[in-house]
């Protein structure tokens, strides 16, 4: 388990919590809009920041702190997560991992064994458009199909949530998404925010979609889902 970030306190990264959160580094997924460009490309010029260090930190704060954020890069992907969500618990923290999905098994297991208590996955684009957007091949689609049936199906806390940008998604790619994910809990769509270190940096030329355009989407997802809302707007 390689932590390569620690921020100690946070207002959005945990839906109603005041949390800490640690981001992990690499990916399997190239995502053009990535903003956390140096986590997944360069992880390795990062300092290591221990175990250890992070626990210690968050049993100090136990009495501001109620929860965590494991984000990244791509957390499921780190040998000894399970192990450090295990220790997460100990702390009796509320634990949320944030997920691209192209690992339904560690999702399934970390559920089975409670160890988290909020799962947040990121749904980047149609399925049949993730290699462009995202690099992915046919695998990873699967895999990434598995983890949206597996959390559907759940009586688990979850929710999807897509970054809109503009010249990637259009209307008819977040009607698609909304049909492909009818059922689910909550479905949050989040506003671009281009003046950032991208992986494409020529998208962060583009400005974001305004607000108004923004309900419009929401509102197209409505005959298919029942709870979708704006973040970031």
């Amino acid at each position: 388990m390689e932590i390569r970030g620690l921020q100690k306190t946070s207002l959005i990264d945990y839906p109603g919590e005041i949390c800490s959160t640690i981001f992990v580094g690499g990916c399997n997924l190239r995502c053009r809009y990535c903003f956390n460009k140096g986590l997944v490309l360069n992880a390795a010029s990062m300092p290591i920041i221990s175990k250890l260090e992070v626990l210690n930190f968050l049993e100090s704060r136990a009495s501001l702190i109620e929860a965590v954020c494991i984000t990244g890069g791509e957390p499921t992907l780190q040998d000894g997560l399970l192990a450090f969500l295990k220790d997460l618990r100990q702390l009796k923290l509320k634990i949320k991992l944030d997920t691209n999905g192209t690992r339904p098994e560690i999702v399934q297991e970390a559920l089975l064994k409670g160890l988290v208590d909020y799962i947040a996955m990121d749904i980047k684009c149609p399925f049949a458009r993730y290699p462009e957007v995202t690099g992915a091949n046919l695998q990873d689609i699967t895999k990434i199909e598995q983890t949206v049936s597996l959390l559907i199906n759940s009586d688990f806390n979850y929710e999807f949530r897509t970054t809109v940008v503009p010249s990637l998604l259009d209307e008819e790619d977040i009607i698609e998404i909304a049909k492909t994910i009818a059922g689910c809990r909550k479905y949050y769509l989040q506003q671009f925010r281009p003046n950032v270190d991208l992986l494409d940096p020529s998208l962060g030329k583009i400005p974001p979609f305004s607000q108004e355009k923004m309900v419009q989407l929401a509102a197209a997802c409505f005959p298919y889902l029942a709870n979708v809302q704006l973040r970031g707007c």
